[in-house]
């Protein structure tokens, strides 16, 4: 016997896909949404429907955009020889928050993770490459910050990137280790990221 409508199990079923909910947050959300009015779960199915269709990923920096060219890159008081390359554009939010960056992104689109089938060539490592060798052989010093998380992934892809870029003759950086280790950018504080940029580490 059916207790709740398909239409409101299907709804908690594809909530509770989602990364920390459960079912119960799942069902607390269906409810939710239920009793909205129509024009507000309209504006929220929109929402949905151009969350694929309407987002680019950045042709320069890989973080996720409106337009070809995200708006940190096509900014132009930005220091575009100074890079910092993250895991994910969650980690571009938490650092531009910080409002103490005055450098650009590289978005790496995950961690090098062999058991998870994950190497190198799956993440965006060769155009970091591309990116750094245009911008020495344009004549422009280069700083590349790693701000990779502290995990054992985190820290694998840092040393394969160092390895790759060392030879170029860039100066390479990472974070301070004032994030804690198993800790992720997105949920570190202004304060930490802020001191972890600022004391950031030659490799």
């Amino acid at each position: 016997m059916r207790i709740l409508p398909r239409s409101i199990e299907k709804l908690i079923n594809e909530f509770a896909k989602l990364p920390g909910i459960g079912p119960k947050s799942a069902s607390r959300l269906t409810f939710y949404l239920y009793k909205l009015p129509d024009s507000q779960i309209e504006v929220f199915a929109e929402a949905v429907k151009q969350l694929k269709s309407n987002v680019y990923a950045c042709s320069n920096c890989y973080n996720m955009s409106d337009q070809p060219l995200c708006d940190i890159c096509a900014d132009k008081s930005k220091n575009h020889n100074l890079i910092c390359v993250v895991e994910d554009p969650l980690d571009v939010m938490a650092i531009a928050q910080t409002g103490k960056f005055p450098g650009v992104y590289h978005v790496l689109g995950g961690t090098i993770s062999p058991i998870d089938g994950i190497g190198p060539e799956q993440l965006k490592i060769a155009e970091l490459h591309t990116r750094v060798k245009k911008l020495l052989d344009d004549g422009k010093p280069v700083e590349v910050i790693i701000a990779t998380n502290p995990s054992l992934e985190g820290d694998a892809t840092s040393i394969y990137i160092s390895k790759l870029l060392k030879p170029l003759g860039t100066k390479l950086t990472k974070l301070a280790r004032g994030i804690p280790v198993g800790g992720d950018l997105e949920y570190t504080d202004e304060l930490t990221l802020t001191d972890a940029l600022n004391y950031r580490k030659e490799i």
